[in-house]
């Protein structure tokens, strides 16, 4: 997949001189958004004494950066969905899920997320700590309060939910580089891959979990099946601790957690990494193809609000009607793009450039070339070269016993000299 070398020379080509700067420019608000709602969620509310009240000062800072957020960051999704909605309603472009219809737009994941984004953002808003303390009497912009305490967990929930979305979001700058576009694009194909492990971990430590309640025991980290299934999961993931391990001094709890701990951390486990490695290798040079494609897609999506003096100058740079050198001082056509490379990476005896002498009017025919000579060249340095491989093959073969079949021909060569001196001399 867009593993030609023109095609993948004019989409960088393309991106690097004109396309790049325009995307990063539209990147860059959505960077700044980010920054504005990580200073509001996580940092400012932070920078207090955990027992003493948030100051006035970082109380008005925090209200002022989620109100930019609710304004900006919230009404620049509703604003784009709805264009989207509008186009796709407009279009008739709808995926039928059943009965329910669906716009083609939320086919691709990065809408999707953004949607999922704007949905977390109008929960946050209707859950606004700050707006139900209004109407407290406690310090003002304050998010501790007796009408907020019943909505604050809530709202919590729902901001580490847009915290992640908003990372989701800022992985698509991994097109800067289609190596890492690549990778991130295979890791979504393991996901798969993770899929199927999980699901086979959950079976597994389910029927553990029930034989566990079955048998006879007194320890409490197995007492019941949500019990059993938690410990279970920790076994498997490093967190049971070593205490627990040492309460478990019945031997039939001790046999069965230890087939359990075999079944999965030995054999499930590393058959994940055999699956994750192999479906790796095989899945990686046609992720490059993948990122190349991604990458062509944002070069045509964003041309359109490339600014048209960058465009010029783009073509200034190509230079498409100068003639570019075949060689130092070999010129050839014009419109082209001339692409260096190390002088031994493609060595070549012959000149793959057939020139002609003469006019290079249009209205003069081109010479009649002698296909036939040339077929009679090719066909003779064929021959050659199975000549040359055919005799280096039997030199190679005949080095064993050149020793003896020299001595012997010695001998012959001498008995027919003398024979022949005999002959003279009678």
């Amino acid at each position: 997949l867009i593993c030609h070398p023109v095609v993948a020379i004019v989409i960088d080509m393309v991106w690097g001189r004109c396309a790049l700067r325009t995307f990063l420019f539209g990147k860059t608000w959505f960077l700044f958004t980010i920054l504005i709602f990580l200073l509001s969620q996580c940092i400012l509310n932070r920078m207090g004494e955990p027992d003493e009240k948030i100051p006035k000062e970082l109380r008005i800072a925090i209200f002022a950066l989620r109100l930019f957020t609710y304004i900006f960051s919230m009404g620049r999704l509703l604003v784009k969905h709805a264009k989207w909605l509008m186009r796709d309603i407009r279009n008739r472009d709808f995926l039928m899920l059943g009965k329910i219809p669906i716009p083609q737009y939320l086919t691709q994941w990065h809408p999707a997320c953004s949607l999922a984004l704007l949905a977390m953002l109008l929960v946050m808003l209707a859950l606004e700590p700050i707006l139900h303390c209004l109407s407290s009497d406690e310090d003002l912009f304050t998010i501790i309060c007796d009408e907020s305490e019943n909505v604050r967990f809530s709202y919590a929930l729902a901001s580490t939910l847009a915290i992640l979305l908003y990372f989701v979001l800022v992985s698509d700058l991994a097109v800067f580089s289609t190596r890492v576009s690549a990778y991130a694009l295979v890791c979504t194909r393991l996901l798969t891959e993770l899929a199927l492990f999980l699901f086979a971990l959950t079976f597994i430590i389910l029927a553990f979990a029930c034989a566990l309640c079955a048998l006879m025991h007194e320890n409490d980290d197995f007492s019941g099946i949500g019990k059993s299934l938690v410990q279970l999961y920790k076994m498997v993931f490093g967190m049971f601790s070593g205490y627990h391990y040492d309460l478990l001094d019945e031997p039939a709890i001790l046999c069965t957690v230890f087939l359990y701990v075999v079944v999965t951390v030995v054999f499930l486990a590393n058959l994940l990494v055999a699956q994750l490695n192999c479906a790796y290798q095989a899945s990686y040079q046609d992720m490059v193809g993948f990122a190349r494609l991604n990458r062509g897609k944002i070069v045509v999506d964003t041309m359109p609000s490339v600014p048209r003096f960058r465009w010029e100058y783009f073509l200034k740079f190509l230079a498409l009607d100068e003639r570019i050198e075949f060689g130092e001082g070999d010129i050839g056509l014009s419109g082209g793009i001339q692409v260096l490379e190390p002088a031994n990476q493609n060595p070549t005896t012959q000149d793959t450039v057939h020139r002609y002498a003469g006019s290079t009017s249009p209205s003069a025919q081109w010479p009649a070339e002698d296909t036939h000579a040339g077929d009679e060249e090719d066909r003779f340095e064929r021959m050659e070269r199975l000549m040359e491989k055919a005799i280096k093959r039997m030199s190679g073969s005949r080095k064993g016993g050149s020793s003896s079949q020299t001595g012997s021909s010695m001998g012959y060569s001498t008995g027919s000299v003398s024979e022949e001196g005999k002959s003279s001399t009678q």
